[in-house]
């Protein structure tokens, strides 16, 4: 038997089996199975060259955003209407057979648009190359999951469940456990909070299922099993994630109103050139990111040409955005904006910097 065959027996498993307190156990084991013939599958792919053009592409500009969805949902209009790149869109299915990169500029930050071809309903198994589309995916800084409004919610189940199969976790966050191997002294198992979902018992047969025997282990926050694997296997991506929901032209207000008020979604038409700024502005808020502007020693801030750094980004961080030696040769700065008490304001390597400060670096 395959690992096809035996992740496809065991998902009918877990289907077939009733969700109690009862069957919590066996459900947590077949989990812990599923997910290693997952782990299984994936790198045995990596190993095999799969025929075709490969969709790998340069990663360039402050950030990636890579476009998911099934045929004809508007990925290449979007890419087309957002960048000067001309990707090409028609009426039928699979209009794109590979990557196509774009790069637009939003509060001079240069942000890379990928439009992937459309995915199929098993592309997390290699089904209409799934796994070179979802293999991108996991390099992206926002996953915009491009989706019809104009039809069943479903799609966006099926497009979460193919991306959650490969290792990839829409908007959350790495459970809060300390996991680590050691060499002898057997597994010590440590909670700070009540668990509702695993027991000492379950922990460790997962871990003698994966062949760890010696490990510390403390849960902090109250985790269920597929959150605990996550923890274990470490291969995880945590991507933020933008449901872009098109074709809104198409529907009632009612169902306008109910998908704009869904978390983290965004309602456009791409050929009516509707709500196309608000998603970039979306864009550019889940990208969490932060201009700071430089300045030299008695002349004005160059407020044409903005640093780009990450939210919580540090003076050291933004001396590497200067030069990568920089910091090797630093003094102190003098900071003007809202992350000082008083302007300017000295400061140390460390000292956080806020949207829209303005940098002096003095160096020794």
């Amino acid at each position: 038997m395959g690992i096809l065959e035996k992740i496809q027996d065991i998902e009918n498993e877990i289907k077939r089996t009733q969700k109690n307190k009862a069957t919590e156990y066996h459900l947590g084991l077949l989990k812990a199975k599923l997910a290693k013939y997952r782990v299984q599958l994936i790198e045995g792919s990596k190993t095999k060259s799969e025929k075709g053009e490969g969709f790998d592409v340069m990663k360039s500009g402050d950030a990636r955003v890579v476009m998911i969805g099934f045929p004809s949902v508007g990925k290449s209009t979007l890419l087309s209407k957002l960048t000067p790149q001309e990707s090409i869109a028609a009426a039928y299915e699979f209009t794109t057979l590979t990557c196509v990169p774009g790069k637009f500029k939003y509060n001079g930050a240069q942000i890379q648009l990928l439009d992937l071809p459309g995915i199929i309903e098993g592309a997390s198994q290699g089904k209409g190359r799934g796994r070179q589309v979802i293999a991108v995916a996991r390099t992206a800084d926002i996953v915009l999951m491009m989706l019809d409004a104009t039809k069943p919610t479903r799609q966006r189940e099926l497009l979460e469940a193919e991306l959650e199969a490969v290792g990839i976790r829409l908007n959350q966050s790495f459970p809060n456990v300390s996991f680590k191997i050691k060499k002898a002294g057997g597994i010590s198992f440590n909670a700070t909070v009540k668990l509702n979902y695993l027991d000492a018992k379950m922990v460790h047969n997962i871990l003698h299922d994966y062949k760890i025997f010696n490990a510390d282990i403390v849960i902090r926050e109250d985790i269920n099993v597929d959150q605990f694997i996550d923890v274990i296997l470490g291969d995880r991506r945590y991507i933020r994630c933008i449901y872009c929901y098109n074709k809104v032209d198409q529907i009632t207000m009612e169902e306008l109103d109910r998908l704009a008020h869904e978390p983290d979604s965004v309602v456009v038409s791409c050929e009516q050139d509707l709500n196309m700024d608000y998603l970039v502005e979306c864009i550019w808020k889940k990208l969490n990111l932060m201009r700071v502007y430089t300045k030299r020693r008695g002349e004005y801030p160059d407020f044409d040409d903005s640093l780009i750094v990450r939210n919580g980004a540090t003076v050291e961080h933004v001396c590497h955005a200067i030069h990568r030696s920089l910091a090797e040769s630093f003094r102190y700065a003098l900071v003007w904006g809202t992350s000082t008490k008083h302007n300017p304001q000295r400061v140390g390597i460390n000292h956080q910097v806020h949207d829209e400060d303005v940098i002096q670096v003095v160096k020794k």
